[in-house]
This record gives C-alpha cells, sequence and structure tokens, in this order.
C-alpha cells in the first residue's frame, strides 16, 4: 500500500472551503481508493456510478440527495451529466448540511455543462498516477518502465505490468471513451494514439497527422482534444513574448503515462527501452510528469525558437520562471541552447535532470538534477 499523504491534505483543504470537491483523473489512478481514505472516520454516503444498484438509487438524484448530511461519495460521476444540475442546488443551501466529493475520470470540458453547472461552487484536485515521492526515488527506472497506474506499478512481474497496460488501452478505447459519447470508431482512435506515441515529445503538426488519417486538420485536432480531456495525451502548450526572435506557436504531444507509452510502442522491459529510439524522449514526458505532479501546477510550457535554441519545461513557482531541460545521459552539461533559453526566458534557475546518482552545479545558476532528488528539490522550492 503506497500512501497518498499530499493528496489526501489537498482534499481535506479544498473540502473545509468548498461544497463541492472534484476529484479529476484517468481510470485506475486511484481515485476511489484516496476517496475512501478521506471518508474513513466521517459520517459518509457512498454512491458508485458503475454500480446498477447505485445508480437505481439516484433515479430521483434530488430525493436521493437532498436529506444526507455530512461528506457524500459519488464516483464516477461523469456517467450520469444531469448530476451536475442537481448538485449546484444542493451545494447553494445554506448551512450547508452536506459536502460532496465528486470523483471523476473526465476532464470536465468533455462532460457536458459541468462547467457552467458548479462554476464558483467546486473546487478540483487533479490526480494522477504513482510520482516519485510516492514510490520513493530509488524505484524511478520501475515508475519510468511500467508508468504511475497503481496496478502496473505494483504488478509482480515486468509481464504482468506490460498485460494489464495493454488491457488498460483495449478498455479504454472500447468502453471508456463510448462511455463519454465519442462515437469515434475506437480503431481510429488507437491508429491516432499509436501516431501520438510515434512522435512523443515533438511538435504537434495537424496537417500531418491528418494525411496519414485521410481526414481534415480539424478531424485530427479534435481526436486530439478527446485524448487529452480524458488524460491519455498531454498537450504542453508553447510559451512566447516578443524577444525579437520567431518562436514554435504549436503545442508539443505526449503520451501522459510512459507506461502507456511503452506499450503502445512495444517496449516489454527496462533494457528493450534503454535501447529503443524513443528513449530519451520517453525520459522527457516521463520527468516533466513527475516535475508537474510534484509542483501541483497547471502554468507550463515548453519553449522553442526557429534558431533551434528550446526548452522542455518552463514552470511559474511563486511568481518566478524555472527552467527543465531532461538528458538522458550520465554527464549532462550546458549547451549554447541553455544558455539562449536562460537569458531570453530571464530564468530565476534552470535544471538539467537526469537518472544519475547525484546532483551538481554546472555554473551559479544551472543545475545538473538528479532523479533522485527531484522530489526534495521541487519541495524546497515550493516553500
Amino acid at each position: 500500500m503506497i500512501r497518498r499523504s499530499s493528496h489526501a491534505a489537498r482534499v481535506r483543504e479544498a473540502l473545509n472551503r468548498s461544497p463541492v470537491v472534484s476529484i479529476l483523473g484517468p481510470r485506475q489512478c486511484g481515485k476511489t481508493t484516496l476517496a475512501r481514505a478521506i471518508a474513513r472516520g466521517r459520517h459518509a454516503a457512498w454512491f458508485d456510478l458503475e454500480n446498477p444498484f447505485d445508480v437505481a438509487r439516484l433515479s430521483s438524484p434530488l430525493a436521493a440527495l437532498e436529506p444526507l448530511r455530512g461528506l457524500v461519495v459519488i464516483d464516477e460521476v461523469q456517467r450520469l451529466p444531469a448530476l451536475f444540475e442537481i448538485l449546484r442546488v444542493l451545494a447553494d443551501r445554506p448551512r450547508r448540511p452536506a459536502r460532496f466529493l465528486i470523483l471523476g475520470s473526465a476532464d470536465p470540458r468533455l462532460v457536458r455543462g459541468v462547467s457552467e453547472s458548479l462554476a464558483g461552487r467546486v473546487a478540483h484536485v487533479d490526480i494522477g498516477g504513482f510520482d516519485v515521492a510516492e514510490t520513493g526515488p530509488v524505484r524511478f527506472r520501475t515508475l519510468w518502465q511500467r508508468g504511475g497506474f497503481p496496478r502496473s506499478f505494483l504488478a509482480r512481474s515486468e509481464g504482468a505490468s506490460l498485460a494489464w497496460r495493454r488491457d488498460y488501452i483495449e478498455d479504454f478505447l472500447h468502453r471508456d471513451l463510448t462511455e463519454l459519447g465519442v462515437t469515434i470508431p475506437s480503431a481510429t482512435l488507437r491508429r491516432f494514439w499509436n501516431m501520438v506515441a510515434h512522435v512523443h515529445g515533438g511538435v504537434w503538426n495537424a496537417a500531418d497527422f491528418a494525411r496519414s488519417l485521410g481526414t481534415s486538420e480539424n478531424t485530427a485536432r479534435h481526436y486530439l482534444d478527446l485524448l487529452s480531456g480524458a488524460w491519455a495525451v498531454r498537450q504542453l502548450v508553447p510559451w512566447f513574448e516578443n524577444i525579437g526572435k520567431r518562436q514554435i506557436r504549436h503545442p508539443k504531444v505526449y503520451v501522459q503515462d510512459p507506461g502507456l507509452l511503452h506499450a503502445l510502442l512495444g517496449v516489454e522491459s527496462h533494457d528493450a527501452l534503454s535501447g529503443h529510439p524513443k528513449a530519451g524522449a520517453s525520459w522527457e514526458g516521463f520527468v516533466i510528469e513527475q516535475i508537474l505532479a510534484l509542483l501541483q501546477t497547471r502554468e507550463a510550457y515548453f519553449w522553442g525558437s526557429h534558431q533551434g535554441a528550446e526548452l522542455d519545461l518552463l514552470v511559474m513557482v511563486r511568481g518566478k520562471r524555472y527552467g527543465f531541460e531532461t538528458k538522458l545521459t550520465d554527464a549532462p552539461s550546458l549547451t549554447k541552447s541553455m544558455h539562449i533559453a536562460r537569458e531570453d526566458l530571464r530564468l530565476e534557475r534552470m535544471f538539467v535532470v537526469y537518472p544519475g546518482a547525484r546532483s551538481f552545479a554546472l555554473d551559479k545558476d544551472t543545475e545538473a538534477l538528479s532523479i533522485l532528488d527531484l522530489a526534495s528539490r521541487l519541495a524546497a522550492l515550493s516553500r
């Protein structure tokens, strides 16, 4: 059992200030386990909308929910979008006799009307798979290879982990997206997702994807937004400002979980990953996901100029800009591109995250940061 104390603390704090708290993240990432830990010891009612009995209990949702007191947990809430209007009414009651903890496996933008229904009444807490602070940094290679989904990371063998991830992909395409109202054939989305895996870490080019799929650029963008909204793909948007250089203005794309990336690419072991052409890009995506999970920020960008300078990740922490580069090497060094990014973007500090055992200074403003020290270093930045 891996405790997720930081996520639990954020949810409890959100419940203290908001009548409705939404735990959002992909299926099977541990939302239900987290909610059960929070509900333990409290007066709580539970509804699981994958359970036909609980769906029947909510056939008259206002009558079922209005008398309840304490904590009300509704799991897989995106399956019943009509609930959001009811929750708005209940959240506006005087004295707020109940708090609602809702769990969802889809970005609110994919669930029609949720943003409008609960605007100003809901606090969102994002949760993904395990991160290095939760698993312990010494297990980072397993986390990188298998990804952060609990059942994949904790599987008894590499083969069992890979089998689980392959089943997850099939269930996601054939069941989960269909339940969100997506009518695109699963084979089409599987092909699209595989294409994203093969350009993982690259700049998104809608025209290339549209040509390969034999469809329009708008349709290709729609597919990308669908997979992003279900946390299957991350779009890292570009940062640009007036610095007198032509800058890249298209997002970079990543398969969000590295374990799913490796399953899509057919990478079956860490040994196979180390020699794979996408190993460096895989490391980049893995590190970016770790940084975003540890900092709990949505203010994240990449930067690149048409002259060739680039920065893998730009984040804002307490009003300051920090840059991150990722290097799958034993001996990272400063590059011209890093110098340019640091000066053009006016970075407070730059970190080069690599899989080595120790961190060390590259110069007064740049640090080679061991993945083993990532969690503690980012915790210090956030204080």
